[in-house]
């Protein structure tokens, strides 16, 4: 599903700005857009928290799905 693919992009983005964050002290997201506060980044912080969420649902999803090359 794309909106699998949108989570896990933000999902990336994400874990490098808390990777970046808690080995050098360094926000990206805020250097990007203007700071923590700044509306931008608020944004991208709630989109990221919602990617979040919404990839809880991958852990309760069938596992046996059929791929079209091997049907």
């Amino acid at each position: 599903m794309i909106i699998d693919r949108i989570a896990l992009a933000l999902l990336i983005i994400g874990g490098i700005n808390w990777g970046s964050l808690g080995l050098f002290r360094f926000d990206i997201v805020a250097w990007i857009f203007g700071g923590q506060g700044a509306v931008v980044s608020r944004i991208i912080y709630v989109l990221v928290g919602l990617a979040a969420l919404w990839s809880i649902s991958l852990f309760f999803r069938d596992r046996n799905i059929v791929i079209d090359s091997e049907k």
